[in-house]
């Protein structure tokens, strides 16, 4: 069983693991589309979870077609997106306030490690109030590969100055896992879609529901 006394730090993912983000985006993915004459499936969206935009690029083009534009569909789901958030903000996940509180107890060091980049990054911590709380945040714009490269996990553990073996990495999608697999940390899976990959499941070291549930098995 995983411990927290086990490691020497912490790396979160943010999208779908700190911050309810990835429902927001699907909303605002779906009505750039819909505005677009397009329509999603109701698995196409959670298909994305995790992927930097490059890659959701790729899977858009191959999802509708060559004539998609790309252009046109990013400023409008930035702009609904923004209208979204506007009225309904951006919730913090369950349980990661009493996970912080625990980490600062017993003085075990955290950062973030996503795959945004960091202008929306920002933006994302502020509307959620959060933007002061992680001391060292890793996006895609540090690194030369996105998850599920390794090199955002390798460059967190770096900046943390802890061998990444010793560090506990918690993400919720299966490019996360991956990503935290390569680059040799320990790694809990918390789903923030109801469909989840059986390869995830048997890559992850832990699989828990969310946040308060982490909290509870690594304090046991």
């Amino acid at each position: 069983m995983i411990k927290l006394a086990d490691f020497s730090a912490v790396i979160f993912d943010m999208d779908g693991l700190v911050l309810d983000t990835e429902s927001t985006f699907m909303i605002a993915w779906q009505q750039a589309a819909h505005a677009m004459g397009y329509d999603f499936s109701e698995d196409f969206c959670p298909s994305l979870s995790g992927l930097h935009y490059h890659d959701v690029e790729l899977k858009l083009i191959e999802y509708c077609g060559a004539e998609f534009d790309l252009q046109i569909f990013k400023r409008l789901s930035g702009d609904f997106w923004r209208e979204y958030v506007a009225v309904h903000g951006i919730q913090i996940k369950r349980g990661f306030t009493g996970l912080l509180e625990l980490l600062n107890q017993k003085k075990i060091p955290y950062c973030l490690a996503t795959n945004s980049l960091i202008v929306n990054t920002l933006e994302c911590l502020e509307l959620a109030g959060i933007e002061q709380v992680f001391p060292i945040v890793v996006t895609r714009d540090h690194v030369q590969h996105g998850k599920p490269e390794p090199d955002v996990f390798l460059k967190a553990a770096e900046l943390l100055q802890v061998d990444i073996g010793r560090c506990l990495v918690v993400e919720d999608s299966h490019a996360g896992i991956v990503a935290a697999s390569r680059a040799g940390a320990v790694s809990v899976f918390i789903p923030s879609t109801v469909q989840v990959d059986p390869r995830t499941i048997e890559l992850c070291d832990l699989m828990v529901s969310d946040l308060a549930q982490l909290t509870d098995v690594i304090s046991a």
